[in-house]
């Protein structure tokens, strides 16, 4: 069982002393990972999309956030980490051009020793695909496919021969390769149909994010995704069981005297022994690395909860 930390690249926690202190204080505690977000651009008026993972349909902190892009960000991260693994979750495929996605992937993994974790996924933000000129919106799922299709073969083939409905390349050398054998390994985010299908059969992993109404993922919804991605992959001939079950979710480890605000307790969030009881429960399900996100935007919470997730929780969970 592994345990990750993930953070959204903007807003107080973005600082480069933060994102050093945040990184340096992970890799001590020897967290298995670090992961980064991504948005391009974020339109003033979001009238036409829907956020998936608020009730409200609203991206929480509105239009002006200033998002660092994420793979100059892990470039960042690789230099001021030696150990510690560095990954989208989720990179948003279909913005980027696949050949440059893939050349400076392979770079910032070969930079790092080959510690690269690719989280993608298709987006939701009509107005951002406009934006960057991306594929159409309605075709994002089909446009993601034949993009992680280009750049698994730049990682894996020389010279590259590529034909697609959007994106082509014939006869060129993509160099260099990542360090990782057979190229980075690709953690597919979402928990609709077409996530899961995309997860089982073409996904080294599934990489949602849960416990964010009405996105919960709780542990039985949970188990029935599951079950759904190893039948797709199942039908694509490949075993599911390869395939890395993974959950992102806010996470805070509080003193035992301390008290969750409000009502009931969210999964994840309470005393030491609660969240190694939420911990417990899905890895009963399967599920090999947990991405924990912080709760508040404060660096000096943050990294006390992941301090006592480190010290209190993480030794007593059987691996």
């Amino acid at each position: 069982m592994e345990f990750g930390v993930a953070f959204s690249g903007r807003g107080p926690l973005a600082s480069p002393d933060h994102l050093l202190r945040i990184a340096a204080k992970a890799e001590s505690l020897r967290f298995s990972s670090l992961f980064v977000t991504d948005h391009v651009v974020l339109p003033a008026s979001m009238a036409r999309s829907v956020y998936p993972y608020s009730p409200s349909g609203h991206l929480p902190g509105g239009a002006a956030q200033d998002y660092l892009e994420p793979i100059t960000l892990l470039a960042f991260l690789a230099r001021a980490t030696k150990r510690i693994r560095i990954g989208t979750s989720v990179l948003v495929v279909p913005y980027r051009h696949p050949l440059v996605t893939a050349k400076m992937l392979a770079t910032v993994d070969r930079l790092s020793g080959g510690r690269v974790i690719l989280g993608v996924g298709v987006g939701w933000l009509r107005e951002e695909f406009e934006a960057v000129g991306a594929p159409p919106f309605e075709a994002r799922g089909a446009a993601t496919d034949e993009y992680l299709a280009l750049m698994r073969a730049a990682w894996t083939t020389d010279p590259l021969t590529f034909e697609g409905r959007w994106t082509s390349a014939r006869d060129v050398h993509a160099l260099p390769k990542p360090v990782q054998p057979g190229g980075l390994p690709v953690w597919v985010g979402g928990h609709t149909e077409s996530a899961l299908r995309r997860a089982g059969t073409l996904g080294d992993g599934w990489h949602p994010i849960g416990l964010r109404p009405p996105a919960m993922l709780l542990p039985d919804e949970y188990a029935t995704k599951v079950a759904r991605v190893h039948e797709w992959a199942h039908k694509a001939g490949r075993d599911p069981q390869a395939i890395t079950l993974t959950l992102r979710a806010p996470m805070a480890v509080r003193p035992r005297r301390a008290k969750a605000p409000g009502g009931d307790r969210p999964l994840f969030q309470g005393t030491a022994e609660e969240v190694l009881t939420d911990v417990r429960a899905y890895q009963a399900l399967g599920v090999r690395h947990i991405v924990f996100d912080p709760v508040a935007p404060d660096l000096a919470v943050m990294l006390a909860s992941m301090e006592r997730f480190a010290h209190d929780v993480r030794p007593k969970v059987r691996r």
